[in-house]
């Protein structure tokens, strides 16, 4: 097998377009010379735009649900850590804080051969083909790919991909999103001549099919999320991004969220693993749902198979305390929604909920955090808080207005739970916003509701849990890591086994930029909340 960085060496046209091959390979075009022209390979003079959109569709989709992405990250790495889920099967230990090389390489293999190749491809095809709103739009997914990316590693191949280079060097975070900031701009200046244009890239789009408009909101909602990610590092900045992206216009309703739609050949990446009945949801979302009763609670979470009613699991269980037999009963599964042969009234036969990358509902959550640090999101935190939760529970369930009010003014606390542990409530916030609480009271609270709201991208609440410490959580039961304990929070991902081998001079360069030891404890360029401040995690 040749290893990745040959593959990422080779010239743009022969980066292996090997997504378009799986979508293709199966389909009868005359853009193939079929006798002469590889199977694997398509001819740049022969690429139109309708191949381009399935180059992007391919990235698009792979970008949040590839099968490695979620086996390899999500349901063993960040769902946990954000504690969304609780594993309960005895061969994995990433809970534990001990990361499978193969599963890195997997993650890693997945997003350069299938998302990063792509999605270069399809910047450099629509750039001289003079197709200036798909470029655009291209730019922006880059945007929202790579970063969720180098959230969790850090430092990373980026400014030297597809350079021709047989050594890849990385390029550091910081200098990673000031161009996020730049591409974002880039694509902005495009969205606003072409205002009111549609069907760029048409259904190959899977998110808005090609409507400017709703990507020119994308993109600002997008510079927002970002902006308030540096906030500890570049405050300056930070501020001056969130209060232009908010100037632009960003995503009120939602009806504008940015959403991969799914469908029975493209199912929510969650919905291929929840048959696995490998995991069981976390304690810490049974305190805070439960305590808060909230309407969502039947839609994420399923009762207990014994009968019980609901019941969250704790994190980190040594190998021998899980036993699937008992806990598949005994601790509440992830609702019918993310079921793949569900149907409903939130699902129908295998076509789930649709794969979300950034929801109004975050939006207002991070307006509010901006208004709470006395920037202009044009409203004040407490109002942007409020309708960050109207807009969460009204887009998932069919609570009543006022059931939705009362939800908002409740003063209920998170509750203990009846474990082996005796776990108490995993904080003391209510629900109904803290005008007079303090700074971080107010944050807690903002985090804690945006983090329920924009379950189940772990990836993104892995993320704000690092960089704001919250929602607090429980201490994992135990911690096989030396570098961290079990009331610590794993700070990143460590690079792939592959790079040390098949890039070993860019990878030193990684090293270099990182700043730390490649382990799970060295914290990213944006993670500098000073540790003294973060509370410490319960029990």
């Amino acid at each position: 097998m040749k290893h990745l960085q040959n593959r990422i060496g080779h010239r743009l046209i022969n980066l292996a377009i090997l997504a378009i091959t799986v979508l293709l390979a199966n389909s009868c075009t005359d853009k193939f010379d079929d006798r002469n022209i590889p199977q694997d390979r398509i001819v740049a003079d022969k690429m139109d735009a309708n191949l381009a959109g399935q180059a992007f569709a391919f990235a698009q989709y792979n970008s949040v649900s590839g099968l490695s992405t979620y086996i390899w990250n999500s349901a063993l790495y960040s769902d946990r850590f954000a504690q969304y889920f609780s594993n309960i099967h005895p061969a994995f230990q990433s809970e534990q804080y001990v990361e499978a090389g193969a599963h890195k390489d997997r993650l890693w293999s997945n997003f350069y051969d299938m998302v990063a190749t792509q999605l270069h491809f399809v910047q450099e095809y629509t750039a001289k083909n003079n197709l200036p709103v798909e470029n655009a739009i291209t730019k922006v997914q880059k945007v929202a790919s790579y970063h969720r990316m180098t959230d969790h590693f850090g430092p990373m191949i980026y400014s030297e991909f597809g350079s021709g280079k047989t050594s890849v060097n990385y390029t550091s975070q910081k200098d990673m999103y000031l161009d996020f900031f730049k591409l974002l701009d880039e694509a902005s200046a495009v969205f606003k001549q072409n205002a009111g244009k549609k069907n760029a890239f048409g259904t190959n789009d899977q998110m808005y099919r090609g409507d400017v408009n709703l990507w020119a909101k994308f993109t600002n909602s997008l510079r927002l999320r970002l902006a308030l990610r540096i906030v500890y590092v570049e405050p300056a900045l930070a501020k001056t991004q969130a209060e232009k992206a908010v100037a632009d216009g960003v995503m009120i309703n939602n009806s504008e969220s940015g959403l991969i739609a799914c469908t029975i050949n493209s199912l929510n990446g969650l919905s291929k693993i929840t048959y696995h009945e490998e995991w069981r949801m976390s304690a810490t979302i049974h305190s805070l749902m439960i305590g808060y009763n909230d309407p969502r609670t039947p839609v994420y979470m399923s009762q207990r198979w014994d009968g019980g009613g609901y019941r969250g699991l704790r994190n980190g269980l040594p190998v021998n305390q899980r036993d699937r037999g008992a806990m598949t009963l005994s601790y509440s599964a992830i609702g019918n929604r993310w079921r793949p042969l569900y149907t409903g009234a939130w699902g129908d036969a295998g076509i789930n909920a649709p794969m979300g990358v950034l929801t109004t509902s975050e939006v207002y959550f991070l307006r509010a955090e901006g208004a709470l640090r006395g920037w202009n999101m044009g409203g004040t935190a407490k109002e942007l808080y409020e309708n960050g939760i109207r807009m969460a529970i009204s887009s998932i369930t069919t609570a009543t207005s006022a059931a939705i009010e009362t939800y908002i003014n409740g003063t209920t606390l998170p509750v203990p739970i009846n474990d082996p542990w005796n776990s108490p409530p995993v904080t003391n916030i209510p629900v109904a916003y803290q005008s007079s609480g303090s700074f971080e009271t107010q944050l807690e609270q903002i985090i804690t509701q945006k983090w329920i709201a924009i379950f189940p991208d772990g990836w993104e609440a892995w993320a704000e849990r690092r960089r704001t410490g919250y929602p607090l959580g429980y201490a994992i039961i135990e911690s096989l890591n030396p570098n961290l304990t079990k009331f610590d929070l794993a700070r990143r991902r460590e690079y792939p086994p592959i790079e040390a081998s098949a890039n070993a001079e860019g990878f030193k360069s990684g090293l270099t930029l990182l700043g730390g030891p490649d382990r799970m404890d060295t914290r990213l360029w944006w993670d500098a909340k000073p540790l003294t401040s973060f509370k410490q995690p319960t029990n």
